[in-house]
């Protein structure tokens, strides 16, 4: 993992509402990181940038 970390961010496409909610991390060299903001510790999804700016793309 970077030295630094992830830094994590509220996605631009969750809602405001305090329901549904994903944190990207996309500051680590090839990799973007997807969690759920509710349950932080339940798992992390892994994109390649190339893989998750083709599925904000379709969305």
């Amino acid at each position: 993992m970077d030295v630094n970390g992830p830094r994590w961010r509220t996605a631009s496409r969750s809602s405001n509402n305090g329901g549904d909610c994903v944190e990207v991390a996309d500051n680590l060299p090839g990799r973007v990181l997807v969690r759920d903001s509710k349950d932080r510790a339940g798992g992390t999804l892994t994109f390649t940038p190339d893989a998750w700016r083709a599925f904000v793309a379709s969305r």
